[in-house]
């Protein structure tokens, strides 16, 4: 179902950058304060770190009491199963890894989760229909295809039933169509810089989506300036206030 009052989620991926010093953390500010800061100025973060290991409770406790109630975690699929299995005989260690994100399910602070596959990886429909039905409906999840062979009406058609987002990511060598396949849109920007024309752009894209009822997680990719978190901020403030409300 599509929200009446669809909200905008922003942020990048990754937190923990020393050089963002000191155009966005301040000069003196701990390591360790990191998050809850970055969180005081946006409201959601991609989260590298399940990408390489399985992250136990603590770790995501620790995240969740040190953001206010509505931050997101929007956690990146264990590369076992995007990058060594690439989706085949995968079951079982999906499970696994989705069994890890518990507290941030339980705890209202579960974003989408994202399986990146690799460039190499061309369109299998077969192998992708077998693998998104073990995915439970509870959850969020979408995929970035970097190959162009995926962008088909037969991909997009297994994603749509099971309401599996197609992340709309755009960098500098390929660029994902805007088609929309679940109740919600996942916007990876991984160009190295944005101007302001962009950016208005990308506002007015982001306020059609939210008019027609979709929440959207807009993640800016990290760099070793601010930019990304400053441009995440930018367009966080571009939408209007009211629907800003959960």
């Amino acid at each position: 179902m599509l929200d009446p009052i669809a909200k905008l989620y922003c942020g990048t991926s990754g937190f923990a950058y020393e050089s963002w010093r000191p155009d966005f953390y301040p000069e003196k500010l701990p390591a360790g304060k990191f998050l809850s800061y970055y969180s005081s100025r946006l409201n959601a973060v991609e989260v590298n770190y399940t990408y390489r290991r399985i992250a136990s409770a603590n770790v995501f406790e620790k995240w969740i009491a040190s953001t206010p109630e509505g931050f997101l975690f929007l956690p990146k699929a264990h590369m076992k199963i995007t990058h060594s299995l690439k989706l085949e005989g995968a079951e079982e260690f999906t499970h696994i890894f989705l069994d890890s994100l518990t507290p941030l399910q339980h705890a209202g602070r579960l974003g989408p989760i994202l399986f990146q596959l690799p460039p190499t990886l061309k369109a299998e429909p077969d192998r992708l229909a077998k693998f998104v039905s073990i995915l439970p409906r509870s959850i969020k999840t979408a995929f970035e295809f970097r190959n162009a062979s995926w962008f088909n009406d037969e991909i997009y058609e297994i994603l749509r039933p099971a309401n599996v987002g197609l992340c709309l990511a755009e960098n500098e060598t390929l660029e994902t169509p805007y088609v929309l396949t679940a109740d919600f849109v996942y916007l990876r920007l991984r160009k190295p810089e944005y101007t302001e024309s962009e950016l208005s752009s990308l506002a007015y894209r982001v306020q059609q989506y939210q008019g027609n009822g979709y929440p959207t997680f807009a993640i800016f990719k990290h760099e070793e300036t601010p930019a990304g978190a400053l441009n995440a901020e930018q367009l966080l403030q571009s939408v209007p206030p009211e629907e800003q409300i959960a």
